[in-house]
């Protein structure tokens, strides 16, 4: 049987990235991602649409993401669904699908401020970081 748990994305960050460290010493990075869609409608008309997307990312992706990362870029993700239930404090179920990236890349050139120097912005060896399977403990979750 054939199975793939596959995401890519390209977006920009809606929040910077919050890091925080679980009990284990994992780093943990969360952020937020618009993915826009531009399309005409049969009377051609054009939209536009809005989806936001919840990505987590583990270890020195997690670090990566902290360090070279903030709310405006643009960014590329590669990653798998991952899919939540919990109970809500007045007694519902509540569900959410997040991505749990594997792979976070610029997909920008370095933003620019007002008579910045190139060299005031610190820029990773090669703008990619990975996470391996161990980054992502499934025991060790903060919910």
């Amino acid at each position: 049987m054939l199975e793939l748990n596959k995401v890519l994305l390209i977006g920009n960050l809606t929040r910077d990235p919050e890091l925080s460290n679980l009990s284990s010493g994992t780093a943990l990075a969360k952020l937020g991602m618009a993915l826009n869609r531009r399309y005409k409608d049969k009377s051609g008309e054009a939209k536009e649409e809005v989806c936001f997307v919840d990505v987590e990312a583990w270890g020195k992706t997690a670090e990566f993401c902290s360090n070279y990362l903030a709310k405006g870029r643009r960014v590329f993700v590669e990653g798998r669904l991952k899919y939540s239930q919990w109970e809500g404090s007045d007694g519902s179920k509540r569900s959410k699908l997040t991505v749990t990236a594997d792979r976070v890349q610029f997909a920008d050139s370095k933003p620019k401020e007002d008579n910045a120097q190139d060299d005031e912005f610190p820029s990773a060896p090669s703008g990619v970081a990975r996470s391996t399977s161990d980054d992502a403990p499934e025991d060790d979750l903060p919910f």
